[in-house]
């Protein structure tokens, strides 16, 4: 076995079992990686992937039961060339971030200035998508850290940094009966269309739980996953928006009132999430503690080497109270 085999093994299961994905996203042949996977079923003595002629279709029960085995060798052999990096060109490497678009819109910019300026050697790659969508990346190795605030609960792979918490507003063009709301409930609010993030009005969500307890189900005109288009449609009369109140800009948005709603919806936390066992290069450090202060070195390991879910939940939680509002 070697480690070669152990990326093919990996590449093919995040391509959706694609091998030409694979071979395309290793710069490698489709033949070479299908007979490396031959070899090392028979070096295993198992089946990794079930096959329909020469299409993988899914792992077998002994794919499943080893691939976290072949995760944990590539994620230490990524760290053994992290560690020789940090020993031999400590400012010179990438940083790989998957993120939601509020968090590169509103909340990355200065931080990315900053790190820029201290670290001018380092490369950095930001990817934008859905937080599941975003959070798998992370996950599956594809990209350093994830940021984001829904959604990377529900994979066990990833340790969470707490780094803020935001609360959210409504936006209505002025002159709007909402302005003169009082109180502003969120009975009040439920009687108007809303339009709000994708994501954010799932049946877990928190704006969803809000509304529930209080049994109203308010009409959802439309969700998007970009405040910018959210705002649009708010201009266009389709409803009232629902944001994050960090995404609402005096200048910019002068045309449209932001009403607090901090008093009808609980905060949401934002969080960078990494893989358990990834080994940090200096650089990284940093770039966590430009997103949140309250974390310097030491306290990032506290949370790297909690491994179990008990201790990582109590660290989360305890953190909630250094965290700033947004």
């Amino acid at each position: 076995m070697n480690l070669r085999q152990v990326q093919y093994v990996c590449a093919v299961v995040e391509h959706g079992f694609s091998v030409t994905a694979a071979a395309t996203a290793l710069f490698t042949s489709q033949p070479g990686i299908s007979k490396q996977i031959r070899l090392l079923e028979e070096e295993l003595g198992g089946q990794i992937f079930e096959r329909y002629g020469r299409q993988l279709l899914r792992l077998t029960e002994f794919g499943q039961a080893l691939l976290p085995f072949f995760r944990r060798c590539r994620t230490e052999a990524e760290n053994i060339r992290r560690a020789a990096k940090d020993l031999t060109n400590p400012e010179t490497g990438d940083l790989s971030i998957a993120t939601a678009h509020n968090q590169a819109r509103y909340a990355l910019p200065p931080v990315i200035a900053a790190f820029r300026r201290r670290h001018p050697s380092t490369r950095l790659h930001l990817h934008q998508g859905e937080p599941d969508q975003i959070a798998e990346l992370a996950a599956e190795g594809r990209v350093d850290f994830v940021i984001a605030t829904e959604g990377l609960d529900h994979f066990s792979d990833l340790v969470l940094l707490p780094c803020y918490r935001w609360g959210r507003a409504v936006v209505v063009p002025r002159g709007h009966p909402l302005e003169a709301a009082s109180p502003f409930t969120l009975a009040t609010l439920a009687r108007y269309p809303l339009v709000s993030y994708t994501f954010g009005f799932g049946s877990q969500s928190g704006i969803y739980a809000t509304f529930a307890r209080r049994q109203l189900s308010p009409e959802l005109a439309l969700t998007a996953p970009d405040t910018e288009v959210i705002k649009t449609y708010v201009r266009q009369g389709l409803g009232v928006g629902l944001i994050a109140k960090m995404a609402y800009d005096p200048d910019r948005d002068s045309d449209l009132s932001c009403l607090d709603a901090g008093h009808l919806f609980p905060l949401e936390t934002t969080s960078i999430g990494l893989r358990h066992g990834l080994a940090l290069r200096g650089y990284m450090y940093d770039f966590i503690h430009l997103f949140a202060p309250h974390f310097d070195r030491v306290g990032i390991e506290v949370f790297l080497q909690a491994h179990e879910p008990q201790k990582q939940q109590r660290l989360f939680r305890a953190h909630l109270a250094y965290l700033s509002v947004r």
